[in-house]
């Protein structure tokens, strides 16, 4: 920014003091009777009897300087450098926290060591400094509410996680649990110790305290997990000190309110709101004056925050705009003009920090005033052409309405006089959707209930709309005049802002809260959609906000710098080198070949260090690149294969005119310190931040480039860290509902309590009043943070950043091969904020109300069903999330429907890819996804929770397993057709549900850790349904072996399953954690499903046949299923399972086809074993001994039957069989 306003030369540092001799008496300034007037008024007499005026010696500018050094000289400010207390106290003369020796336990210690947040059971620091005679006192904010303890200790007090100071000998504590300023105060002459709360005297609370030689005293304390503290030993003013008058101040107020009147030659009182600075050379001399000893103090913190911002406060006290005080616009062209620039700069960023901290630990009040207060003061300040910009890491504390500790300090029971809360669920514990009419006294405290919320709604509103002021102002990009626009400063820190978060995950000291990101987030998408509005009225070209995205160019023209973070096609070194040639035919964009091979991943670190010394300075500045990389962007945290990227030569070109050749313009990438306007919104021949145009995307003007950044900037703040903390501010409606069904359960157990029993009766009904107290509690601080965090504007705010994430990534995806570049964040968030609208905001407010919400879903299910199995994304761990994102959303009938209502083509591609072989892919996700769309329709397949859990509470009901079922007809038809139409794709398949299956019971172990899931029968009994072709048409070449290993899985599960006093039996009986869904019902009935279908819904004969043919077939597994067989001989002490004891799951129909299939099956095995010839041992495979001789192996003459082995390999030897007929047959080998 530039440093001064207007011309005029009055400084320090070149206005020489004219004299009286110099001047005519009755012309220039003003008279010299008139003057003294002015003067003697300005700069009165420290006297308490004023003397008269004609007494009073004439005093003119000549005499000023000293006549104002005597006045001063009474109460001169001492200086900070100064060692005015050496006596009595050791160590640094600055105080603050011990963050290397004198701690134990994990803190976080704030950049000036001066505010810590406890980070483990409970931890204690001490400051760098001791005392040991005369009189201390140091200052402590409380920020939180729970355990702390603070005060004094000596250096032979030892911590731990257990004791702290207080705990120990030689050590005294207060203990502070809200809200307050803490003063502890030592007497070391008297040997004592007390602590004011509040500027209130709490009384002497130790006396006699130990002193003595080798005695000295620390400052100390000691807090638990997440308490937070900021302590003052003397560099800020304290919050309770005594009144201390600042005469400079005073005769700065003395010039606002006097006018000098030259024709009436008479001083006239004024208010000091209407002063303007109109070149008075009288009254500029004064406060030129005033100005030489002012000036130099301003630069002080103490001051600064004591004097100037109280004294700034006090102008705005009176309400209104920013804009009706222009008094303070008016003291800061005074302050530009009078001041040095350093001077200036450093004491409006004193100034700024007072501010924020002033906001940050101001206690919650029911209107919010001292939160209005700070940032309307704020606004002023910045409204200034010269305001200087302060770090964004800081300045994001600003738009942050924390949530009040305690309701009763926040006024809430004043705003929120009735509470309410649900108070009607069904058995699993959810609100109940058609519930009974809710009462007329219910329906009254609903409605006094959301009256009070929007009280407090709207008073929290007018907080936000002041912070989308502070953001307006730091965006304005027509606000440069002889400098950079504050927009490009504000981008520039924005984006290091956002590098600092994104490359410094492990180090949580350097982030930024993430309930800070929140609130910064919200307001950071209302001022750039607000630019962005603004910009289409003036050019209507401009795409509208709702229709916001990012272009595709952004991802790979080196414009904007993405760290270290993740594309989806890899790292972007690798995609530089294997894309170049998409790059150049789609974009334009050309890698120089000599510059990437000379810079290869072998010897990065060689290159780094020369690199800068081999690129000369000239012609990095000629081509518009970056000079050497800075020193914060080649952190260790950041990827080695970055930091080559950084030094890579990239040529780009302007896109296709006809008739005309392609101008070359050869850029580096730059840092982000380094840009410039020019960079970012382009200038004629360049288009900035959208260099690279492919050709899928379209010739049109988005908006402003650099909000288009910024917009990508929101994206990847919402990745780190907004999403996690909107899961956790979930925890309080949770809290809500336990209590709310606690209290209800409480109540009814009241109803039931028998009158003589008194004494159970009275427990019950304190614990009806503790909860009901909690559950107040609790309401009125969910309705804050539902104001604050879940709020319909705020829903819409993230339905809108949705919105933009679909639209990039189709956008990208449009570009073909150079949808690689694309950032893994965006399909991150994409998935994210849906999820956070679905189960964080709909509590309070319905999805349906969003514009476009089923459109929306639509196109989030294509970019689901289309990328989850794209091979231009490599990322492990993206493809796991998509797969998983797809799984949940087939789970509900709303997303399933817009599942089903996508283009032909992308559900069949869906559905192919599902049904692909499991061969380096998960299969439990693929398989959850089939089994949803047939959950619905399998036999007994029609709950939503296991009949054996139903007793038990889910641990949390909103889950996508726990939902009813929903099948998809339109899904299992293009499965059907895929797998009758495609006979190779469909064995592969099948075999691979199979083999999964053949290894789950292969093992124990491997049973119940996969059969668990039960996914695996209920696909193949909807593969089984939909396609029994598959298994009965023998015409198809793999459907008689397909049958065969059918039969022996379902035989393998049976026996397993219902034998006798089995492992499974004792397994399901202890219900050990973790395998609790492990049941015999899932897994029987499942098998039944398939069983029913081969044998009763289909051509029978033949898969009877080979049922009965299987080895393993017991008649009496299947009795098992109807509670008949031989478990009715093993004792009336076991329960045993029948599938007639689940009338509720099973209908009558299914129940009936099990009893005609039993029949059926009984009658079989009776003709098989009447028709069955006894056969020689030497006649049966020497490996299973369980079926007939039917292959033999050429040349090493082995034998072996066809059922046995599925790889047509000798066992023996690496040489293939070939198959009998009717007898043993030998031929050729193949």
């Amino acid at each position: 920014m530039s440093s001064k306003g207007g011309g005029t030369a009055l400084t320090r540092r070149n206005y020489h003091l004219a004299s009286d001799m110099d001047k005519p008496k009755a012309t220039g300034i003003v008279n010299e009777k008139l003057l003294s007037d002015y003067l003697h008024h300005v700069f009165p007499s420290n006297k308490l009897v004023p003397t008269p005026a004609s007494h009073r010696k004439t005093l003119t500018f000549q005499d000023l300087p000293t006549h104002l050094e005597c006045l001063l000289s009474e109460g001169e400010i001492p200086d900070d450098n100064q060692d005015q207390s050496a006596d009595g106290r050791l160590g640094p003369s600055t105080v603050v926290l011990d963050h290397t020796s004198g701690f134990e336990g994990l803190l976080f210690v704030d950049d000036d060591l001066l505010g810590v947040i406890g980070h483990s059971n409970f931890s204690s620091i001490r400051a760098t400094t001791c005392v040991f005679k005369g009189k201390w006192v140091y200052e402590v904010l409380i920020s939180s509410q729970g355990l702390m303890q603070i005060g004094w200790c000596t250096l032979n007090c030892r911590f731990n996680q257990e004791e702290g100071v207080g705990d120990t000998p030689d050590s005294y504590a207060y203990d502070g649990n809200r809200v307050s300023w803490t003063c502890c105060l030592i007497d070391l002459d008297e040997g004592t110790i007390t602590f004011c709360l509040n500027g209130q005297s709490l009384g002497t609370a130790f006396s006699n305290i130990k002193m003595g030689p080798g005695i000295a005293f620390f400052p100390a304390i000691s807090l638990s997990f997440k308490e937070s503290v900021a302590f003052n030993f003397g560099s800020r003013p304290l919050r309770y000190p005594p009144l201390i008058t600042n005469k400079l101040l005073g005769y700065i107020k003395n010039v606002l309110c006097t006018a000098i009147d030259s024709q009436e030659e008479k001083l006239i009182e004024k208010s000091s709101s209407f002063w303007q600075l109109q070149g008075e050379p009288t009254v500029l001399v004064t406060l030129v004056h005033i100005f030489n000893h002012f000036a130099p103090l301003m630069c002080k913190v103490y001051l600064v925050e004591d004097v100037l911002m109280n004294f700034l406060l006090g102008i705005l006290e009176g309400g209104g705009s920013v804009d009706e005080h222009p008094l303070i616009q008016q003291l800061l062209d005074l302050f530009w003009l009078l001041m040095e620039d350093y001077e200036v700069s450093e004491c409006l960023k004193q100034l700024m920090m007072s501010l924020l901290r002033a906001y940050r630990f101001s206690p919650i009040i029911p209107d919010l005033g001292f939160q209005i207060h700070y940032l309307r003061l704020t606004t002023a300040i910045l409204h200034h052409e010269n305001y200087v910009t302060f770090d964004v890491l800081r300045s994001v504390v600003f738009f942050y309405i924390k949530t009040p500790l305690r309701v009763k300090e926040a006024g809430l029971e004043e705003l929120i006089p009735t509470t309410w809360w649900p108070t009607q669920f069904d058995k699993e514990g959810k609100d109940e959707r058609n519930t009974r009419e809710e009462s007329a006294d219910e329906r009254l405290r609903r409605r006094a209930y959301e009256r009070g919320c929007q009280r407090l709604k709207k008073r929290i509103e007018v907080v936000e709309e002041l912070q989308i002021q502070i953001l307006r102002l730091m965006l304005n990009s027509k606000d440069k005049g002889t400098g950079e626009a504050s927009r490009y400063i504000f981008l520039n820190k924005f984006r290091k802002f956002l590098q600092e978060n994104a490359s410094n995950r492990a180090n949580p000291t350097v982030l930024c809260p993430p309930e800070y990101m929140v609130c910064f987030l919200h307001r950071l998408i209302t001022a750039v959609r607000s630019y962005w509005d603004e910009g289409k009225k003036k050019i209507p070209d401009y795409v509208n906000s709702e229709e916001a995205y990012v272009p595709p160019q952004l991802f790979y023209n080196g414009k904007v710098d993405y760290f270290d973070l993740q594309r989806l096609g890899g790292l972007l070194s690798h995609l530089k080198k294997t894309l170049k040639d998409d790059l150049a035919f789609k974009a334009n964009i050309i890698i120089d070949p000599a510059e990437l091979q000379a810079t290869s991943m072998d010897d990065l670190d060689e290159d780094e260090e020369s690199g800068a010394a081999q690129r000369p300075f000239g012609s990095a500045t000629a081509t518009g690149g970056a000079l050497t990389r800075p020193s914060w962007l080649s952190s260790p945290t950041l990827g080695r294969a970055n930091r080559f990227l950084s030094t890579a030569a990239v040529s780009l070109m302007t896109p296709r005119r006809p008739l005309t050749p392609p101008e070359k313009v050869k850029v580096r990438m730059l840092a982000v310190e380094q840009r410039t306007e020019q960079d970012i919104e382009g200038s004629p021949g360049n288009d900035g931040l959208l260099l690279g145009r492919p050709l899928e995307e379209p010739d049109q003007p988005i908006t402003e480039k650099s909000l288009l950044e910024i917009l990508d900037g929101i994206v990847l703040m919402y990745n780190l860290s907004v999403h996690q903390q909107l899961g956790k501010m979930v925890v309080v409606s949770d809290d809500v509902h336990e209590y709310a069904v606690a209290l209800k359960d409480t109540e009814e157990k009241i109803a039931r309590c028998p009158s003589r029993r008194v004494d159970i009766l009275e427990e019950l009904q304190k614990s009806q009043k503790v909860f009901a107290e909690k559950l107040n509690h609790l309401s009125r601080r969910l309705a804050w943070i539902n104001a604050t965090i879940y709020s319909k504007e705020k829903m819409f705010d993230i339905y809108w950043l949705l919105r933009v994430c679909i639209r990039t990534i189709e956008h990208a995806d449009n570009t073909g091969s150079l949808f690689a570049f694309t950032p893994e964040f965006y399909l991150s968030v994409a998935m994210n904020s849906y999820s956070a609208l679905k189960n964080y905001f709909s509590s309070a407010n319905s999805m349906e109300d969003l514009p476009g919400y089923e459109d929306t879903l639509t196109q989030l299910a294509a970019i689901l069903a289309k990328h989850f199995a794209d091979p231009r994304i490599v990322g492990t761990d993206m493809k796991d999330s998509l797969m998983q994102a797809l799984a949940s959303y087939v789970c509900y009938p709303q997303s399933l429907r817009a599942v089903e209502r996508i283009s032909e083509d992308q559900r069949v591609a869906m559905m192919k890819n599902l049904l692909a072989p499991y061969e380096q892919r998960p299969w439990a996700q693929t398989n959850w996804i089939l089994v949803r769309l047939w959950r619905g329709c399998g036999f007994g397949y029609r709950y939503t929770r296991l009949p054996h859990l139903l007793k038990t509470k889910p641990e949390d009901a909103n889950l996508p397993s726990l939902q009813k079922p929903c099948p998809s007809h339109l899904l299992q038809r293009h499965m059907a057709e895929l797998l009758r139409q495609d006979k190779e794709m469909g064995a592969s398949f099948l075999n691979s549900v199979l083999n999964q299956l053949n290894w789950a019971f292969s093992e124990f172990i491997g049973m119940i850790q996969e059969v668990k899931n039960k996914i695996l029968l209920r696909v193949l009994e909807m593969t089984v349904t939909l396609v029994s072709e598959i298994f009965l048409d023998w015409s198809r070449p793999s459907a008689e072996l397909l049958l065969r290993r059918l039969a022996q899985l379902l035989n393998q599960v049976l026996n397993r399953v219902t034998a006798e006093r089995n492992l499974f039996d004792r397994v399901v009986n202890l219900r050990l954690p973790g395998l609790e869904s492990v049941d015999h019902y899932p897994i029987l009935v499942a098998v039944t499903g398939i069983l029913v279908c081969i044998l009763m819904d289909s051509e029978r004969r033949g898969a009877a046949a080979v049922l009965l043919s299987d080895p393993c077939f017991q008649l009496h597994s299947i009795q098992h299923l109807l509670g008949a067989g031989e478990s009715d001989v093993a004792g009336a002490d076991r329960k045993h399972f029948s599938l007639h004891a689940y009338k509720d799951y099973i209908s009558a129909e299914e129940a009936q086809k099990v009893g005609q299939m039993l029949d059926f099956l009984t009658d079989e095995s009776k003709q098989a074993a009447a028709s069955t010839a006894p056969t020689s041992e030497e006649d049966l495979c020497p490996i299973c001994y369980a079926h007939s001789i039917s292959a033999i192996f050429k040349p090493c003459s082995h034998k072996s039957c066809k059922e046995r082995d599925l790889s047509k390999d000798c066992h023996f030897f690496k040489v293939k069989r070939v198959f009998a007929q009717n007898k043993l047959k030998t031929s050729e080998t193949c």
